[in-house]
């Protein structure tokens, strides 16, 4: 049976990773242009289509002119026929017996991937040859000069200028066949190029109305504009260095992680000066940090190049080139072998969305009121996104494409990029985009004449180019929606993505920050939003990302201690109550502490961090994590045009008497776990006490237990908790370690012996379906992971508890026990510990001391604490959530 992994017994309507109240908005703050950040639509707008499985699309056909490069769209009754197998067969609805009622509509868009790639191998050479178009588009080198190919099937005249020509385009005049394409070969001069390497130029035309216009050709592949002129118009550059010039990779790509812990940032604001930083700096200042806090997997917004800054990306102007302001080509090629370098892998977010609307600089340019027939975008109303702003393109065109997937293909083999994110997906599936439909989970909102089946079949064919290319990609989708199937192969009937992001997640906490008490939080509610994703289905789980860091909003940390991140965070000073909640909270679940933890051991078979926020955490704060601990806010009309908040303070964490370093070394400690336990990848998820009156959620993951207190005041000692495996436990990351901002009171010392519970094989009989438990002290605000110990290897390596979390640097005055470590791991081989420890992380073969002073011992066993009060007993209806060994049918 289909279920998420929170809830056993459950109704189709409950299978989606978002929440009713989840509108996926990007807008910010009353008096702001709307155009500074993209958000999902909110108005409605379905369109007339008929039922996909009655509604006739046109269909290819290549005509040859001179060289193999373009099939456009035509009217034809010509098709390739599919075979029942590729439409029978379908896997996806073998997982989810409900989608069944919908196999008409399966099988339809399943036809139509099938027939587009057909055509492809008939007239392209298949789908990874179709997606070579930036080999004959553009510029690009043919027998001893350069020929330029552009798609403009509504120009009358073209012609190419440049520098190279003196902008003077009447001895470079194009010629045009017969389905828009226009060309020309310009002869090298004296064994020179005619056009030299970093000279600007443009594509001239003339519309139907006589008018002459200069546009940056479409697939450009680098574009700049005049820094001393406000305003100016980019120009595009002939980017075609001499091979003394040409970066060359010398690292190979890292292999792919059981689970992705990304790292999200944005170069141009990663910066501790007021001002944009270069690709470069990012690579050797930036890069390292990120690998010390053990992610294996960066994410670089606004690579594409955007000629509004404040768009943070995704209003792309030139699809092919990479974002000027950071640097050339060849230094975003940099950056990304110095990451592979380190072991880290390079995802880019990629906007196919939408484009800019920008006609100057952007693909916009192109369209002078032709048809759709002819241009990369819809005409009317479908070809504009009213909130974004935006132009929407013609998935069903063949030149849209073939200029859209060879993009991905440019990406992937010319930087070396290990994968992507695409953005904006739920405004690609539907025709409405995500405007104003709340998406309760009726299958019937997924599945309709409001599905955008072209943009579905593009997406399909996109995951499955990728993945031909590039096996082990990641591939990860931003929707809202919680489309059955979007995380599924292609091959099944599913669009093919390895993850979706929980995007419900963030929204959830910000709920709970602004609106409610800590005695109000529920603990199920908690657990049900952090475990509601579709079974078989991988999600990326995050407490913020950019989103929640634009202007006018916050991120978790500054929510919770607010105005006191500027006066409270020093060590020379007692933590406030409202900073002591702050850090405790913080640590506990999106990425150093109580709320970063509990995201990412719950939430998702990945776990994302925004750039900052692992120091700060909670608002867009792309860099709150060792940055800055207020709001992102790009320069603009509306602040004077100012980088104040548009850069990372890095020395916050830095600065050795400043609290930051407390949630930073939580980062680093989370992310340490998983390398070592590798929970993330780990099917077993079960939830067995959301224990609302003492505000406590204890579950495991893998063969970890977690334990919540989120009382904002009581402590529990002997507290029982339920497990799978009987043995002996001890404490593998502790939140209120010393080193992470706490007050020491748990000992990791001890050892916590498991009892028995029930009757062996009948759930329920035993200690909330569990069949063994143990006794552990939980204190006010606190998160505890405990791990089995593996007796075996310690009888043969005697002393086996060591640290893999990096020793933070503490003021012993205040600090007497800096030294015990919060991350305890099995030694493994004394004599060789990089088999233990694959990071360049310090370890040390000592046993760590309980602190006496700080904590009460709970060594003994269970039976001798029978006399004290345990909080922690069976609950009259237990809950658990499991997902462990599960098939389809289970």
């Amino acid at each position: 049976m289909l279920g998420s992994l929170s809830l056993l017994a459950a109704t189709p309507f409950a299978f989606r990773s978002f929440s009713p109240s989840s509108n996926n908005n990007r807008s910010l703050s009353s008096g702001t242009n709307h155009q500074i950040a993209k958000q999902l639509a909110t108005e409605s707008g379905r369109g007339s289509q008929k039922l996909l499985r009655l509604h006739v699309f046109p269909v290819y056909r290549r005509v040859s002119y001179g060289s193999p490069i373009s099939a456009v769209m035509i009217d034809d009754s010509s098709t390739i026929t599919t075979s029942e197998e590729n439409t029978q067969n379908i896997g996806i609805l073998d997982i989810d017996s409900a989608l069944r009622p919908f196999k008409d509509h399966f099988q339809y868009r399943i036809k139509k991937f099938v027939d587009q790639k057909n055509l492809f191998e008939n007239y392209e050479g298949g789908l990874e040859e179709f997606a070579k178009g930036y080999l004959r588009f553009g510029f690009n080198r043919e027998e001893d000069g350069i020929v330029y190919r552009e798609w403009a099937p509504a120009a009358q005249e073209a012609q190419v200028v440049g520098d190279f020509n003196g902008w003077d385009g009447s001895n470079h005049k194009m010629e045009k066949n017969e389905f828009g394409v226009w060309s020309i070969k310009i002869p090298d001069s004296e064994g020179n190029p005619a056009i030299p390497h970093n000279s600007r130029v443009k594509f001239r035309f003339k519309h139907g109305d006589g008018v002459w216009v200069d546009r940056i050709p479409a697939w450009i592949k680098y574009a700049t504009v005049d820094p001393t002129r406000f305003g100016a118009p980019y120009d595009g550059v002939h980017w075609d260095p001499p091979p003394s010039e040409r970066y060359e990779f010398k690292y190979p790509r890292p292999p792919k992680p059981k689970a992705p812990r990304i790292y999200e940032a944005h170069v141009g604001m990663s910066s501790s000066e007021p001002r944009i930083n270069s690709y470069r700096e990012f690579a050797d200042d930036v890069l390292p940090r990120i690998q010390a806090n053990n992610y294996n997997t960066v994410q670089l917004m606004a690579v594409m190049e955007h000629s509004y800054y404040a768009s943070f990306g995704y209003h792309v102007t030139n699809f092919f080139s990479v974002s000027s302001r950071s640097g050339t080509p060849e230094d975003l090629k940099y950056l990304i072998d110095k990451a592979h370098s380190l072991g880290l892998r390079v995802l880019m977010d990629v906007v196919h969305s939408h484009a800019s609307n920008n006609v100057t600089d952007g693909l916009n340019g192109f369209d002078v009121g032709q048809s759709s027939q002819e241009s990369y975008f819809h005409t009317g109303e479908r070809g504009y996104h009213k909130l974004w702003d935006s132009r929407l393109f013609n998935y069903g065109n063949w030149e849209v494409l073939r200029f859209l997937l060879s993009n991905l293909r440019w990406w992937l083999e010319e930087f070396k990029f290990d994968g992507f994110r695409f953005d904006g997906v739920t405004s690609m599936l539907y025709h409405h985009h995500g405007i104003n439909m709340p998406f309760t989970g009726d299958y019937n909102e997924y599945f309709s004449e409001a599905t955008d089946v072209d943009a579905v079949v593009y997406l399909m064919l996109a995951n499955s180019l990728i993945n031909n290319i590039l096996p082990d990609a990641t591939i990860i989708a931003e929707d809202v929606s919680g489309m059955p199937g979007l995380g599924r192969p292609v091959s099944e009937g599913g669009i093919g993505f390895d993850y979706r992001l929980a995007m419900a997640i963030p929204d959830k906490w910000i709920d709970y920050l602004k609106n409610k008490n800590d005695e109000e939080w529920s603990m199920m509610d908690l657990s049900c939003s952090l475990t509601n994703r579709r079974y078989t289905e991988k999600c990326i789980s995050y407490a913020e990302s950019h989103d929640q860091s634009i202007v006018g909003d916050k991120t978790i940390a500054f929510f919770l201690m607010d105005k006191e991140m500027y006066s409270g965070m020093s060590c020379l000073i007692d933590a406030s109550p409202t900073i002591d909640r702050g850090i405790a909270l913080h640590k506990v679940g999106a990425s150093s502490n109580m709320i970063h933890l509990i995201t990412m051991a719950l939430g998702g078979e990945g776990y994302l961090n925004f750039m900052g926020n692992e120091v700060t955490r909670y608002i867009f704060c792309l860099f709150v994590q060792f940055g800055h601990p207020e709001w992102i806010d790009f320069p603009r009309e509306g602040n004077g045009w100012s980088y104040e908040k548009c850069r990372r303070q890095w020395t916050l964490v830095d600065t050795d008497h400043l609290r930051y370093k407390f949630m930073n070394a939580f980062d680093r400690a989370m992310n340490a776990l998983d390398d070592k336990f590798s929970f993330l990848s780990s099917t077993k998820q079960i939830v067995s006490c959301t224990d609302e009156e003492n505000k406590v959620i204890v579950f495991e993951r893998g063969d970890l237990v977690f334990v919540f207190n989120f009382h904002p005041e009581n402590t529990y000692d002997g507290y029982k908790v339920g497990c799978d495996l009987p043995g002996k436990y001890r404490v593998a990351l502790d939140s209120d370690a010393w080193e992470f901002g706490g007050h020491g009171r748990v000992g990791h010392d001890v050892d916590h012996f498991t009892s028995p519970e029930g009757i062996p094989g009948v759930p329920e009989t035993n200690f909330n379906n569990r069949p063994n438990s143990f006794k552990v002290l939980s204190p006010a605000r606190t998160c505890v992971v405990y791990y089995k110990v593996d007796e075996s290897v310690e009888e043969t390596n005697g002393i086996n508890v060591i640290s893999v979390s990096e020793k933070l640097e503490v003021d012993a005055s205040e600090q007497k026990n800096a030294e015990e470590s919060a991350i305890l791991v099995d030694h493994g081989d004394k004599e060789n510990p990089q088999e233990t420890n694959d990071r360049d992380t310090a370890s040390f073969d000592e046993e760590l001391q309980k602190d006496g002073a700080k904590q009460e011992s709970i060594e003994e066993p269970a039976a001798s604490v029978l006399d004290k009060k345990i909080v922690g007993s069976k609950l009259d209806e237990p809950e658990v959530e499991e997902m462990e060994d599960r098939t389809p049918d289970d």
